[in-house]
């Protein structure tokens, strides 16, 4: 598929995806939706990716939210589905993947924006990044699981606080209620995420896969914990097993191969 508001390219096993609408603030339309849906898609069946960096383009946003004008005059019917699709084939997609996502925002991300960021397994924010879910003021409440994910990263009272004000937080607020993982400079947003990565990536891939399966089933699964003890079990079924017990044996660092 060739992206328009997307720029996707892979370098060292990991995926960087940027939102290509600057001008709008890199929000999320429809088509931008079906691309992001077509690039976590790849990045799934892909065996050279193995982790997914998502930003913005330009200095100001991450993702400033949805593009309001393309859904305003739905009906009830019409705005179930668009939630439904949404959630489904891109931030459910990103959360319920087997590849470490990790959300490097750099500016404003609202509404929609903080939503596909939260759907992210790890979030890296600017110092100049803004975070809100402003839902509320257009008579609305979030529909892409910001009032699910928002209330698991940050408990209950912070988040209905956040939705029911609309109002947006700093980055700094953002790490102390655990919205975000770390905050740095807007220059080095990418080269942290980067970091984790390049960590992640010297652990055995299945492992990982398996890990983040058990954390993501720890809130949306009915028994976490049966989960976490099939994917435990399978991990005794894979080469890298093999191979991570040998290296520890035999005092030397792992080959992984994701086998």
């Amino acid at each position: 598929m060739e992206y328009q508001n997307l720029i996707s390219t892979v370098k060292e096993n990991i995926l960087y995806v940027t939102i290509n609408r600057e001008k709008a603030l890199n929000a999320l339309n429809k088509d931008t939706l079906t691309e992001l849906a077509d690039v976590i898609a790849f990045a799934n069946k892909t065996p050279e990716v193995r982790g997914v960096i998502i930003t913005g383009a330009g200095e100001k946003a991450f993702v400033a939210g949805a593009d309001i004008k393309e859904f305003s005059d739905y009906n009830g019917k019409q705005g179930e589905e668009l939630a439904r699709s949404g959630n489904g084939n891109v931030f459910n997609a990103i959360e319920g993947s087997s590849k470490p996502f990790i959300a490097a925002i750099n500016g404003f991300a609202l509404g929609g924006g903080l939503e596909l960021a939260m759907a992210c397994h790890i979030r890296i924010a600017s110092d100049n990044a803004k975070l809100g879910l402003p839902e509320v003021t257009l008579g609305l409440i979030p529909g892409y699981g910001g009032t699910q994910r928002l209330t698991q990263l940050v408990g209950k009272g912070k988040a209905i606080e956040m939705i029911t004000t609309a109002n947006m937080i700093n980055a700094v607020e953002a790490e102390k209620i655990g919205l975000v993982n770390y905050v740095v400079p807007q220059a080095e947003v990418i080269s942290k995420a980067e970091e984790i990565l390049n960590t992640i990536k010297l652990r055995a891939p299945l492992a990982v896969a398996a890990a983040i399966k058990s954390v993501v089933a720890s809130f949306n699964e009915t028994d976490g914990y049966s989960v976490e003890t099939q994917e435990f079990g399978k991990c005794f079924e894979t080469e890298d097993f093999k191979e991570g017990v040998s290296a520890f044996v035999e005092k030397r660092k792992s080959a992984f191969v994701g086998k």
